[in-house]
């Protein structure tokens, strides 16, 4: 394992999240016009696709299991995502998706999996079929749950974030500080750039 990557949580790092006021929660995109990349997130992995990271997609997905989307509309999605990111040049190079929920109403999903963060199987997963150093590599969230789990896999780990005392006091608790914290992707890449 020689590789250097940085693998990304997809919602609120990659994309906007969507709000759906008729039920009152902010939420993943569920059909592709739904779809918008945040400002600067395809210059930010083109540059890491410059640099000679992988970039890889590793990201909780449970509309599927919660009967709030079908397999067809998230494949449309991903799609979307990888058409957008190719107008500018930018590629990822895998994703990994735990598409797994414990409260699922679709019963072939309703599995208490290693997958799903923060639990680090996606991040184990990634680092063993694409030849990736953790110790040499970074994990990129807007959660908790992206943290741990980058943590628990070995990653160097960055929240998109703003520091927040309630949100420094659960770090603390939750045993979930990560190693930087920047505004977006972009001033991620200049993070990384530098190590």
């Amino acid at each position: 394992m020689s590789a250097r990557g940085v693998l990304l949580d997809r919602d609120g790092v990659i994309n906007e999240l969507v709000c759906f006021p008729e039920i009152g929660t902010i939420d993943s995109p569920l059909n592709p016009d739904q779809f918008r990349l945040l400002p600067d997130v395809a210059k930010a992995i083109r540059t890491l696709n410059e640099l000679g990271f992988k970039v890889v997609v590793v990201s909780n997905q449970p509309g599927i299991a919660k009967g709030k989307m079908t397999e067809e509309l998230f494949e449309k999605v991903r799609s979307r995502m990888k058409k957008e990111l190719a107008k500018e040049g930018a590629h990822l190079d895998a994703e990994y998706y735990c598409l797994h929920h414990p409260d699922a109403v679709k019963e072939e999903y309703k599995v208490n999996c290693e997958c799903r963060k923060p639990k680090p199987g996606l991040f184990l997963k990634a680092s063993s079929e694409l030849g990736i150093d953790p110790s040499r590599s970074f994990s990129v969230g807007d959660s908790l749950m992206d943290i741990k789990a980058g943590k628990a896999a070995g990653y160097k780990t960055i929240l998109i974030g703003s520091m927040k005392c309630d949100l420094c006091k659960l770090m603390d608790q939750e045993n979930a500080r990560p190693d930087f914290i920047v505004g977006s992707l972009i001033n991620a890449v200049d993070i990384i750039r530098k190590r």
